[in-house]
């Protein structure tokens, strides 16, 4: 878990994680989105809004094992959408979400 959060935090102070819904909207929409991840407690109609935009992209989003509160160790102020829009940054996220369990940074889909 440490690691992940170590991850995120390399992707922002690189400038390379997009936080919060309508940018990352932006950055997906823009093609610039290598990965889209959801916060642990997103609020269901943020989350059904955010599969569908990435779906869109041909995207799958992953969620996050942390809450929003959380994540405040890695961002300036309370979000649950991220994007991470550099692919070695991107795939080190993954590295990191892999061995979070069978559930821990699982790809969502719409129907969910």
């Amino acid at each position: 878990m440490d690691k992940l959060l170590g991850a995120l935090s390399l992707c922002r102070k690189a400038g390379k994680l997009v936080m919060g819904f309508d940018p990352v909207a932006e950055s997906v929409a823009k093609g610039n989105a290598q990965l889209v991840l959801l916060a642990a407690d997103l609020a269901p109609g943020s989350r059904k809004k955010a599969l569908r935009f990435c779906e869109g992209a041909g995207l799958a989003p992953r969620e996050l094992p942390f809450t929003q509160q959380e994540l405040l160790a890695v961002t300036p102020k309370r979000t649950g959408v991220f994007a991470v829009i550099d692919t070695g940054l991107a795939q080190l996220v993954e590295r990191q979400l892999a061995p979070a369990g069978p559930e821990g940074g699982k790809p969502l889909r719409a129907e969910q």
